[in-house]
């Protein structure tokens, strides 16, 4: 995916977010989720030394609740 780029987030979808509208939420979600998804990929190693990947839930679903909490609590919007 190297180059690729991801269409921005309407700022209309942002600010619906901060308000907490739960449609907008889940878009800026789907939006990362890739990224969270790479950020929370871990590899096991078993007994025998064969690795294994998979994705940590419960690393995916903490990052996916900070973005949530950061965008309600945190997220500023700066003047252009």
């Amino acid at each position: 995916m190297a180059g690729k780029r991801l269409k921005e987030i309407p700022l209309s979808t942002i600010i619906a977010a901060m308000h907490g509208d739960e449609n907008a939420l889940n878009e800026i979600l789907n939006h990362y989720k890739g990224y969270i998804r790479c950020l929370s990929t871990r590899v096991l190693k078993d007994d025998n030394g064969n690795e294994y990947i998979y994705v940590d839930e419960d690393k995916r679903t903490r990052l996916e609740v900070k973005l949530i909490c950061s965008i309600i609590k945190d997220y500023k919007i700066l003047p252009a």
